[in-house]
């Protein structure tokens, strides 16, 4: 969420940043609607100071004996005109942080400009793409033929959208979220966390989520969520917390499932795996200083481009444009790995700051015992990221690594993980 203040204060920049986003300018309203509920707000404080001061006086009149009529009737007044006052500021308010809470966050001068993925451009790429002496398969062909992955029998007990692993593929999934927990965990100084998968609104909201993404999102009969990603989880670790300066910077992982209804994805990869209601991921979490957020972007998405290097899977890294950012981020990266079956490359990860936008939303801060900051507490920044998506990594890996006879070798770095296998072929 941005700060109104911030907004009063310069919301040419405001309108700016909307308008890169293809969004039309909200300053003005917002302006108009904070405005009005300060207004009313002096008013209530007005009244209550009058209504206080008259009790006063009509409790004096009458020790005196004195006629106390003219005041009561003031009072009487007051007693109709103070609520109405303050259901008008309720309803001010909520108008105004409703508007707050769907207004993206805005991007970095660096973002480049844009409508969609089309304008986001490739920063670097890394690897060399396999080449083969057959025409490499897609995953699903690859996983079918082997008997390892089955979407019909999935369909039959879920609906679309769903896939059942079997063996050797279960093993490899496994295998992956363990090695990148492993390498998280030992190598890049996170924490490992097991976080619920169901979340109250308030924590949801502090991701960002509500209320401009429920659809998106699955809700239980008790009006819990579904996490789709456990950023909303580990962000929300910090929510309503205040920390010590030098506990920052917290740095959290989690393997979990994760899910999605995938609302307005009709009709987009419908076959396979790319796109499912259920899914597994690792994710990163870094709730930092705002001096090193983004030092701190860079070393989280370094950390995922190594999980990828580790695996040898070739990938490209791109910067978003403004227009296909997430709500909540002001810059995020995309790792999109090789796919051969494809023939092209796809989202693996995707590394995002936040700047204060989802500390606002859960008063989440620090203090700053800095010169300047003089102890006051300011709020934490926070960032998130992939590290990576467990089922579009084994995708990969599937396709990466296919051979003639529709077996799959396994990445050395998975083999300890796997017995030693070398290879998934048919059970």
């Amino acid at each position: 969420m941005l700060d109104i203040k911030w907004i009063r204060e310069q919301p040419e920049l405001l309108d700016k940043g909307l308008k890169r986003r293809g969004l039309d300018n909200l300053s003005q309203k917002l302006i108009a609607l904070d405005s009005e509920r300060r207004d009313l707000l002096t008013r209530i404080q007005e009244i209550q100071n009058e209504r206080n001061t008259l009790a006063k006086a009509i409790g004096s009149a009458k020790q005196k004996g004195e006629s106390a009529d003219e005041l009561s009737k003031r009072a009487s007044e007051i007693k109709e005109l103070l609520p109405a006052l303050e259901t008008q500021e309720t309803q001010i308010s909520e108008e105004l942080n409703y508007l707050l809470s769907v207004t993206p966050n805005i991007p970095r001068d660096e973002v480049p400009d844009g409508k969609d993925e089309s304008a986001n451009q490739l920063v670097s790429s890394w690897g060399d793409k396999p080449t083969f002496s057959f025409e490499p398969k897609r995953h699903f062909e690859l996983g079918e033929d082997l008997g390892l992955m089955d979407f019909e029998i999935a369909s039959e007990m879920s609906g679309a959208r769903f896939v059942v692993l079997k063996g050797g593929l279960c093993k490899l999934e496994r295998a992956l979220a363990q090695f990148m927990l492993d390498t998280h965990t030992r190598d890049f100084g996170y924490q490992e966390v097991s976080p619920p998968l169901l979340v109250k609104d308030d924590a949801f909201y502090g991701a960002g989520l509500l209320p401009k993404f429920a659809d998106n999102a699955f809700q239980t009969t008790d009006g819990r969520w579904l996490i789709p990603t456990a950023e909303v989880s580990l962000t929300n670790l910090v929510r309503e917390k205040i920390l010590e300066e030098e506990q920052l910077p917290l740095r959290f992982t989690a393997h979990t499932a994760c899910f999605r209804s995938e609302a307005g994805a009709a009709g987009r990869d419908t076959r396979g795996m790319i796109r499912q209601h259920q899914f597994y991921k690792v994710e990163l979490v870094s709730i930092t200083h705002p001096d090193e957020t983004m030092a701190e972007h860079e070393r989280m998405v370094g950390c995922a481009e190594e999980i990828l290097k580790r695996l040898k899977l070739p990938y490209r890294k791109m910067l978003l444009c403004a227009g296909d950012m997430g709500m909540q981020s002001e810059k995020t990266y995309d790792l999109e790995v090789w796919l051969p079956g494809e023939d092209t490359y796809r989202e693996i990860s995707s590394c995002s700051t936040c700047n204060d936008f989802q500390a606002r939303r859960m008063n989440a801060r620090f203090k700053d015992l800095s010169e300047g900051g003089k102890g006051k507490n300011r709020f934490v920044h926070t960032l998130n990221g992939s590290g990576l998506a467990v089922g579009r990594t084994l995708i990969a890996v599937l396709e990466n690594y296919q051979q003639a006879d529709g077996s799959i070798t396994i990445p050395e770095v998975l083999r300890p993980y796997m017995n030693n296998q070398h290879t998934i072929g048919s059970e």
